[in-house]
């Protein structure tokens, strides 16, 4: 799933009844993160096929992604933003 908050676009992935947010915009080549394919806990890239792991601790290979912490309040993530 794909959020806009301002300028900035985010990703909120689904893993297992786990919610967690990253940045919405693909290091390497600016693809859609929101709109991409997630497989466990690792979200695809719609134009490239990068992989990112959408859990806080995990470290990605290759380009780091931003990812923040995420708090579900009622039917609402909040997601904590700089």
């Amino acid at each position: 799933m794909e959020a806009l908050v301002g300028d900035a676009t985010y990703a909120i992935c689904n893993a297992g009844g786990e919610i967690y947010a990253l940045d919405g915009i693909c290091p390497h080549s600016g693809g859609p993160l929101g709109q991409g394919a997630l497989h466990g806990t690792t979200l695809v890239c719609p134009w490239h096929a990068w992989e990112f792991d959408c859990r806080p601790n995990e470290v990605d290979d290759g380009f780091p992604l931003a990812k923040f912490p995420v708090k579900i309040d009622g039917d609402d993530i909040l997601v904590d933003v700089p």
